[in-house]
């Protein structure tokens, strides 16, 4: 298996791309191939011993795209850039999977036009893995579309639950669609004709959910549109980083609760942490296209890298490409030429 590494990739780039790129040549030992300026990789490298036997390879490619290039414009006037190029190695066969924490609208792009979309997928949608006070869920779509008609959000809800079952081991995931109120009539036009292709399927579709009930546990997949599910992840990663820091910031106003803190709730607080640490998670996969494209958040330290390439390897060794196909040519029969349109007919 060969998996293509974006070394250029993210606000940590490239020191904390290359450093998690070895801890996972170490744990996987699959073939990693960084893609980037090679000179700058190769003296990253030499900060490290002991790596001349791991699986790395390097990939020279002489453009970067940065986070505020345009995705149209980076794909078309940087062809020779670490993303364009690293994925062009899935598309052509020469690797299995690529990872980058770079530019998500210029992967999301690039890997539309080369990978291509699977057969009856109309929009591939990003899944990430989402923390709650029970077991993890996926949240779909996080913002590879800001505007979603109901078949988009039908097919969101698909291969959400192919990726869960794949990832978790679990059957017949819980299904529910992000709105307003619980009750099925509440919610705007998307949301009220995707409730009813969702209770056609033939899937666990358990109804609506809203925002605040989301951490629960009640559903294994949260269907949304990228704009809404983006805003989800945002607002819940800055509340995770609030509270961390609100509670650091009450324990260092009296020296008892530091020593109290250090002594008994050590472990709790370090558990409490890393279940809400989305670097723990690695990356969202870009589900829908022909071929592994996981993409890490933007300020994805080693640790981050490290986990995003292990969910790139699992999500080959899961066959989730195939199995996405399979599954969305069950539920084919729902959409006519007509069910893109708001009213669900």
């Amino acid at each position: 298996m060969k998996i293509v590494v974006d070394a250029m990739g993210g606000d940590n780039a490239p020191s904390a791309i290359i450093e998690g790129t070895i801890e996972a040549a170490k744990k996987f030992k699959e073939e990693l191939i960084l893609i980037g300026n090679e000179s700058k990789i190769k003296e990253e490298l030499n900060k490290y011993h002991k790596i001349k036997n791991l699986p790395l390879h390097i990939v020279h490619s002489g453009e970067v795209i940065t986070m505020n290039d345009s995705p149209v414009d980076a794909y078309r006037k940087k062809p020779n850039s670490s993303i364009v190029k690293g994925i062009k190695l899935v598309a052509d066969g020469q690797a299995d999977g690529f990872f980058s924490a770079g530019n998500s609208g210029a992967i999301g792009t690039a890997a539309h036009i080369m990978l291509r979309r699977i057969k009856g997928v109309f929009r591939p949608a990003l899944a990430t893995v989402f923390p709650t006070l029970k077991n993890p869920c996926i949240l779909i779509d996080v913002g590879a579309n800001v505007d979603s008609k109901p078949r988009n959000l039908l097919q969101f809800a698909v291969m959400g639950s192919v990726y869960f079952k794949n990832l978790f081991k679990g059957e017949n995931p819980r299904i529910a669609l992000v709105s307003i109120g619980e009750e099925i009539s509440k919610g705007n036009e998307l949301t009220l004709a995707a409730g009813k292709l969702l209770k056609m399927s033939g899937m666990n579709f358990i109804g609506n959910i809203e925002g605040r009930d989301i951490p629960k546990g009640d559903a294994d997949v949260i269907v949304c549109d990228g704009f809404t599910g983006n805003i989800i992840l945002k607002l819940s990663e800055g509340i995770a980083e609030f509270l961390v820091r609100l509670i650091k910031n009450e324990m260092k106003k009296n020296p008892v609760r530091i020593m109290t803190a250090t002594l008994i709730l050590r472990s709790v607080f370090k558990h409490i942490k890393k279940k809400v640490d989305h670097n723990e998670y690695g990356g969202a996969p870009l589900l829908g296209v022909n071929g592994v494209c996981i993409i890490g958040h933007g300020s994805s330290n080693a640790k981050a890298v490290k986990n995003g390439i292990r969910v790139c390897i699992e999500s080959i060794k899961n066959n989730t490409t195939k199995n996405i196909k399979s599954e969305i040519d069950k539920i084919s029969h729902l959409i006519n030429n007509d069910g893109g349109n708001l009213n669900g007919n």
